[in-house]
């Protein structure tokens, strides 16, 4: 392979979302993926495709959780396993695509910090004087693959669309790629589950990123309409603290940005993306 910048060399061989299945048109769509030139949609047969252009090179392609998946190198593996979403009873939420002038790494930290809740998110989920992060459990699961936080807990006025109320509300957090992020949190329909949120997040180039958030609720109630405003509203209020964090890359070198006890889980990931030399939107 040719003129892919060295640092994309060890993301080269993750699976990367470019579309949710909802946009796949007969006529190729333009995105951007690693900095490569790709083409995507459904051939006349009506299956999805993906093409990097300069390199006139059909790529593998895979329809998973709503999205459309492909890889510009070999895979390294299959797309991480979501077992949620093979439960009939669930809801496949998409909703929609954001495009985000910062890199990917930084996408993914924001959506592990809970500390923000209180005053990025105000009255949804988080509200002051309810501002402290206790403290919460690291784990590397997945012979080292993936990072969790566990017995994660904060109060939220609005956990969900379907809160009739504020409740405290259990969250586990999952990094399942470089890219990949996952939250578990308390079901307010049925305390005894939990609904599922992911961000999968597409690196355009290094500084610049498209966020594809799918939901996997159990909610029969609510309209899939406002379900998706709900959600979009939480985003948009993120897109405004993230293209305003400089640099946009994500520093990995300790000392680059002073922590606090409540940065544990970006400290982790931090340290995860240094172990695994993921370079791709990252300083180091």
């Amino acid at each position: 392979m040719t003129s892919i910048p060295s640092a994309a060399e060890t993301v080269l061989g993750e699976w990367h979302v470019i579309s949710p299945l909802s946009q796949l048109r007969t006529t190729p769509t333009d995105t951007m993926l690693l900095d490569r030139h790709i083409t995507f949609g459904h051939d006349s047969r009506g299956e999805p495709f993906a093409c990097d252009v300069a390199e006139k090179r059909m790529l593998p392609v895979q329809a998973r959780y709503g999205c459309l998946w492909t890889c510009l190198g070999t895979p390294k593996g299959d797309i991480a396993a979501i077992m949620e979403a093979d439960e009939p009873d669930r809801r496949v939420v998409d909703c929609g695509v954001f495009t985000v002038r910062t890199s990917a790494p930084r996408i993914v930290e924001n959506f592990l910090d809970m500390a923000h809740f209180p005053f990025v998110h105000t009255n949804i989920l988080g509200a002051e004087p309810n501002t402290e992060v206790a403290r919460y459990t690291i784990e590397m699961r997945e012979n080292g693959n993936e990072v969790w936080a566990t017995d994660c807990h904060f109060y939220q006025p609005q956990a969900a669309l379907s809160a009739t109320g504020g409740i405290e509300t259990e969250y586990l957090y999952r990094v399942a790629g470089p890219f990949i992020t996952l939250l578990y949190k308390t079901c307010p329909a049925q305390p005894e589950r939990v609904d599922v949120i992911t961000l999968f997040v597409q690196p355009m180039t290094q500084e610049c990123s498209r966020a594809h958030p799918v939901m996997f609720l159990i909610d029969d109630v609510s309209a899939l309409d406002s379900l998706v405003e709900f959600q979009q509203t939480i985003f948009l209020q993120d897109r405004i603290i993230l293209e305003n964090q400089r640099p946009r890359r994500l520093p990995l070198s300790g000392g680059a940005e002073v922590p606090t006890m409540a940065d544990r889980m970006s400290v982790a990931y931090r340290r995860w993306l240094r172990d695994r030399n993921v370079a791709y939107g990252t300083i180091s």
